[in-house]
């Protein structure tokens, strides 16, 4: 059977009829902030304390919009005759946010726990070159960082907690003092 003309139109009419008449919800966004869902990923926060300069992260970004810049310092010996050692330290770090597809593999990548993410999303500018967030910026949005939901009650507790805890009660097993098991010497005179 073929379709009868404007049979397209009036389903059409008809649903902007009924949509007509129910309660439109706009939320006031500048005025009211939306409510985020817990793990929302909005911009990348930097722990600056926890990075190593290990370059993993700008090296599996695939935007290349990871910028790092350090220098090695050389390290005295802890202990006499020992040799110095190197380390790296962070000059630069910044994250080009008008290359980044906000995947996360930086963050996934990261053996040191330095990155984050952070529901931060209000960080829109006039000019694209503004876009290129320095560390101080990045580690002001690590303070937005929500902390991690809590465990599950009835999950095993992790190996590494078990093992440390094992260790604890061990070492405060063997500084607790033993109850003296010798006889309490007698009193003079009394014999």
């Amino acid at each position: 059977m073929p379709p009868v003309p404007g049979s397209g139109l009036a389903k059409g009419l008809a649903v902007t009829l009924r949509t007509m008449t129910k309660k439109t919800v706009t939320e006031q966004y500048p005025e009211v902030q939306p409510e985020l869902p817990p793990r929302t990923r909005g911009v990348i926060g930097l722990f600056e304390e926890n990075c190593t300069v290990c370059m993993l992260c700008a090296r599996e970004c695939p935007d290349w919009c990871i910028y790092i810049d350090s220098h090695k310092e050389t390290v005295p010996a802890a202990a006499p005759g020992g040799r110095e050692r190197s380390r790296n330290v962070l000059d630069r770090f910044a994250i080009d946010f008008s290359l980044c597809m906000y995947c996360g593999i930086c963050i996934e990548v990261c053996p040191f726990d330095a990155l984050f993410w952070s529901p931060e999303f209000e960080y829109a500018e006039t000019d694209i070159h503004e876009l290129t967030h320095e560390r101080d910026k990045l580690r002001d949005w690590m303070w937005t960082v929500p902390a991690p939901p809590a465990l599950d009650p009835g999950a095993e507790e992790p190996k590494e907690l078990a093992a440390a805890r094992k260790a604890a009660d061990k070492l405060a097993a063997e500084q607790e003092p033993e109850p003296d098991t010798a006889p309490a010497p007698k009193p003079e005179g009394d014999e």
